[in-house]
Formats: C-alpha cells, sequence, structure tokens
C-alpha cells in the first residue's frame, strides 16, 4: 500500500510540474511542416554515408559559451582526402583533435578555453579479421584508450586540459573511429561578417 501511495504521489507531482512548464507539448507528436509532406516516399531510416556532414551544423554559441557537437576525423577534409576506418588510429586521433582546434578557434575560443569533452571511440568493425570480443574487446579498447591520452595531451597547456569522459561505442557515422562533443569559453569573439 505504501507504494502505491508513493507512486501517486510521484505521479501527481510529476503531472502538476509537466502542466506548469508546458511539458505535455514536448510529447506530443508534431505534424510536417507545409510542404514538406512526403507523400508517397519512404523516408530514410538513418544517417547516408552520401550525405556529407555540414561543417559546424550543430555547433553554436549561446552566453559566452560555444557548443559543439559531433567532431570526428573527417571533419573539413574532402571526400577524396576522407580517412577510411582501417586507417590507423592514431591518425584518427589527430586529425579530430585537429579539427577541433580549427572549430574552437573560429569561434573564439582556445584549446585552453574548452571546459568538457566527450569522447566517443569505436573499433573497426570487420569480418576478416573479426571484430574482437571479450578480453580482446575490452584489451582493443584500452588500446585505443592509451594512443588517445598519448595524443591529446600535446593539445593543451600543461594542466590546462578539461574535464573529460571517454566511452566507447559501437558504431560512429563518418568513417570515423572517434568523435568529440563538448563546450568552451568564449574568449576572443569574432567579428560578424558585414553582408550579414
Amino acid at each position: 500500500m505504501r507504494i502505491n501511495t508513493r507512486r501517486s504521489f510521484f505521479g501527481k507531482l510529476a503531472a502538476m510540474a509537466a502542466f506548469v512548464t508546458g511539458a505535455p507539448r514536448l510529447f506530443s507528436q508534431q505534424a510536417p511542416a507545409a510542404g514538406t509532406a512526403n507523400v508517397g516516399s519512404t523516408p530514410k531510416s538513418g544517417p547516408s554515408e552520401d550525405t556529407p556532414r555540414r561543417p559546424g551544423g550543430n555547433n553554436h554559441t549561446l552566453n559566452g559559451i560555444y557548443y559543439f557537437a559531433g567532431t570526428g576525423s573527417n571533419d573539413g577534409y574532402s571526400k577524396e582526402d576522407h580517412l577510411l576506418v582501417p586507417d590507423p588510429f592514431e591518425k584518427h586521433v589527430t586529425r579530430t583533435m585537429d579539427a577541433l582546434k580549427k572549430s574552437v578557434e573560429r569561434a573564439g575560443c582556445t584549446m585552453d578555453s574548452i571546459i568538457h569533452l566527450q569522447v566517443f571511440l569505436c573499433l573497426p568493425l570487420a569480418e576478416t579479421p573479426p571484430t574482437p570480443t571479450g578480453k580482446a574487446r575490452f584489451d582493443a579498447h584500452k588500446a585505443q584508450y592509451d594512443a588517445l591520452n598519448k595524443i591529446y595531451g600535446t593539445y593543451f597547456s600543461s594542466g590546462k586540459a578539461p574535464s573529460r569522459a571517454c566511452m566507447a561505442v559501437e558504431w560512429i557515422p563518418g568513417d570515423s573511429l572517434i568523435e568529440i562533443v563538448g563546450s568552451a569559453m568564449v574568449v576572443n569573439p569574432p567579428t560578424a561578417p558585414a553582408d550579414r
């Protein structure tokens, strides 16, 4: 009986919070905008390798903080110069860190003004040789983590590396074995182009 009372209480509390904050709008189904309906077509089910990622498409600055998402080893490179999954992991890390540096500097930040990073690593998935499992998989991720740390530290001044979370994932889009998400303080705001 006591559990049901708590559930009822927290259910009512959540309902009141949703009403006050307008949360029901978050859970309602949104109709497509006029002229964008896909009548008679099949919607895409996932990312397409043919669709290039927009440089800086998910990046933005808000209240003096630059938020960046999805920086990988092929960002800022032409399709002809893309790394492939079988390329050495260290090359993926170096190119990702270079792309990150360019991105934060364009936004008026420095590598030392980065606040926090989330780093995602994945193993190359292949049938030959087969993707490792069990302890071999753990060892492969550990080797990636160690290689990441050797390169990563060279991009920051001594004692200035930001807080960081590092996770192993199954897949990263765009033929990259590493992807970085994070935020940085804008220390030198870029001037807006005159034609905007």
